[in-house]
């Protein structure tokens, strides 16, 4: 549970950094992209479950 608590906080400053500086965002700017996102994590918190 830390994990995914610290990770979430990650994620948010990673992406307050990029508004803050005007950096583009480091994400695919597709939907597809972003769905392959979303199943490299559900895949890894799912194998993490697993093991």
């Amino acid at each position: 549970m830390t994990e995914a608590i610290v990770g979430i906080l990650l994620g948010m400053g990673i992406g307050a950094a990029c508004r803050w500086f005007d950096i583009p965002l480091p994400a695919p700017p597709k939907l597809v992209g972003a769905l392959l996102v979303v199943a490299m994590t559900l895949g890894f918190v799912g194998t993490d479950l697993f093991m």
